[in-house]
């Protein structure tokens, strides 16, 4: 399954193996969906968020998410691995947060759900059996001043991790998100921003200083 280009270079296959489960150490919510936008790219272009009520659609809809085509189940409860096991036959990528910790069994299972439909699993936190783990190593916003400001963008280092090709780990640096709420390599320069041009200021003319009075000494008779 693609992935922003962005990201290509830290996934050992270039993008996510179909029917498996991944892994994004930390919940880190920008990077789960980052690597869930390119689901658009695929035919039908399904996904789904489950257990994630805090997840803001705007700034998935920022990463490239389409909103039409996004399910949501915002909390459910005990029977999360139910509803992935139901949604996995029904769309193409799905996000998730588990109620707990996964028991290797259910997780077992649940692979077995995913490799049959193709789905991929994407796990804020820890998974048993992931074919691949990524993370925020460090990262730094930017945008606030002392006490005041808006973050305008954070830059992060990922890192993956896994099976096979990605043993030894890959990292890169990216703008995650960047000021205009995507994802992009920490080196590319971003595009100019469409609006209306600024005037330029006309130069202020330069007065030369005029020469230093010399001083009047007054005689004393």
């Amino acid at each position: 399954m693609p992935v922003p280009s962005a990201l290509r270079e830290v996934l050992p296959d270039a993008g996510l193996r179909r029917g498996t489960a991944v892994s994004v150490a930390g919940g880190d919510t920008g990077l789960l969906l980052a690597l869930a936008a390119g689901v658009k790219e695929t035919e039908g272009g399904w996904a789904a968020a489950v257990g994630l009520p805090d997840l803001g659609l705007a700034a998935a809809e920022g990463y490239g998410l389409d909103l039409r085509r996004l399910l949501v189940v915002d909390d459910p409860g005990a029977h999360w691995a139910e509803v992935v096991s139901v949604l996995a036959g029904a769309v193409e990528l799905i996000m998730l947060r588990p109620d707990g910790p996964v028991p290797p069994k259910l997780a077992a299972r649940l692979a077995a759900v995913l490799r049959r439909s193709g789905c991929v699993l994407l796990v804020a936190g820890p998974w048993p059996g992931a074919v691949l783990r990524l993370g925020v190593r460090s990262g730094r916003w930017f945008g606030l001043g002392d006490g005041h400001g808006q973050l305008v963008g954070r830059q992060v280092e990922v890192v993956a991790e896994g099976r096979g090709s990605a043993v030894h780990g890959r990292t890169a640096w990216l703008w995650l998100p960047d000021e205009h709420g995507a994802v992009r390599p920490l080196q590319e320069q971003p595009q100019p921003a469409a609006g209306p041009a600024i005037p330029a200021i006309p130069a202020i003319p330069v007065i030369p200083a005029a020469e230093p009075l010399a001083p009047r000494v007054a005689a004393v008779v």
